[in-house]
């Protein structure tokens, strides 16, 4: 059975690690990128708390050992259902079972200004791009004169008050009083700001009020972040921050934190789309429709009664979900069709 796997985050990666060895599987695993990198920990490269090899291990490493599982470094383009096959960047991979594991992406929400030059944090790249830019910003400060030039290079906009947002801004500003002041005590680190701007009326919004209230108050008494919930950042020219209500925060770093949508290739028929970009699946995590077509992780959509408007996009989840793909898949392997529903 060939078993072709797009992308190598945590459920990619585990489903391939469950087949790994397995009598009758033949295993392609497909990524952009030729590492694995756990993305929650971005924060921490981004803000030189950990390097990148901290956080990111490559599949050829993982899979040495592997009689079955081979590593293509590809972007895949296209799935055709019809001929089981899909299209990628180097070359058509035929499949027998396919399973689709890509993830999100950043959602800019269509602002072209913000995709021109707001920094996501969705990959190792760019938390060592944005890194790059905060160190940047200080060396520069160290030799601007104008006072309204170096508020903008000390000053930093973090979009988007879920997790990210919250673990990156906190981290900020644990920089600004313990690291910064070392590093450059030419300069003046109670003129810099750290924004926190989230759309909602809270912080960490889908989690419990008493997150929301510690995070708050954390980020404000301990770290002096300045929080503001209730806002919408409108365009960001390069130099300042404009938001929906008439304010501006001048700058020349914004961290974009504030969305994710389902990174999904072309040829999906759109009918199956909900909601976030993400698939709908059945209880075994099959696409709608399809019985040799799986989807997992952050962009499948899969009503159960524990979660009746689908489960969060979380690595365990997906890593649950691929457990329970790679378990049917060795039954289905023995002709035996008592396959499991996920919880």
């Amino acid at each position: 059975m060939k078993i072709v796997i797009v992308g190598g985050g945590f459920g990619g990666l585990k489903l391939a690690r469950k087949l790994s060895n397995k009598r009758g599987f033949e295993v392609i695993l497909i990524d952009r990128v030729n590492y694995h990198q756990f993305q929650p920990l971005l924060y921490q490269v981004a803000t030189a708390g950990l390097d990148a090899s901290n956080i990111s291990f490559p599949f050829r490493k993982v899979f040495q050992k592997s009689k079955n599982v081979r590593i293509r470094l590809a972007e895949v383009r296209e799935v055709i259902p019809a001929q089981h096959k899909i299209i990628t960047s180097n070359e058509d991979i035929d499949y027998d079972i396919l399973v689709l594991a890509t993830g999100t992406e950043t959602n800019f929400f269509g602002n072209q200004q913000l995709i021109d030059r707001a920094f996501p944090m969705k990959s190792t790249v760019e938390a060592l791009q944005l890194r790059h830019k905060l160190i940047r910003n200080f060396e520069d400060a160290l030799l601007v004169k104008d006072p309204d030039e170096l508020q903008r290079l000390m000053n930093v906009v973090v979009v988007g008050g879920g997790p990210t947002g919250v673990e990156l801004s906190g981290a900020l500003g644990e920089m600004k009083r313990y690291v910064l002041p070392k590093d450059y005590p030419e300069l003046d680190f109670a003129k810099m700001n750290i924004y926190l701007v989230e759309g909602g009326p809270k912080t960490l919004g889908n989690m419990s009020e008493k997150s929301a209230e510690d995070s708050y108050k954390y980020l404000t008494t301990r770290l002096g972040v300045t929080v503001l919930t209730g806002t919408v950042v409108s365009s960001f020219d390069g130099n300042n921050v404009q938001l929906k209500n008439g304010s501006t925060i001048p700058t020349k770093t914004v961290i974009w934190a504030a969305g994710v949508t389902g990174s999904v290739p072309a040829g999906v028929d759109k009918s199956l789309f909900v909601r976030g970009n993400r698939l709908v699946v059945d209880r075994q995590a099959r696409l709608k429709g399809f019985n040799n077509i799986y989807v997992i992780g952050d962009i499948a959509y899969m009503e159960t009664p524990k979660h009746p408007k689908g489960h969060p996009q979380l690595a365990s989840v997906a890593v649950q979900q691929a457990k329970l793909v790679a378990k049917n898949l060795i039954k289905l392997q023995r002709n035996d069709n008592q396959f499991d529903d996920f919880e």
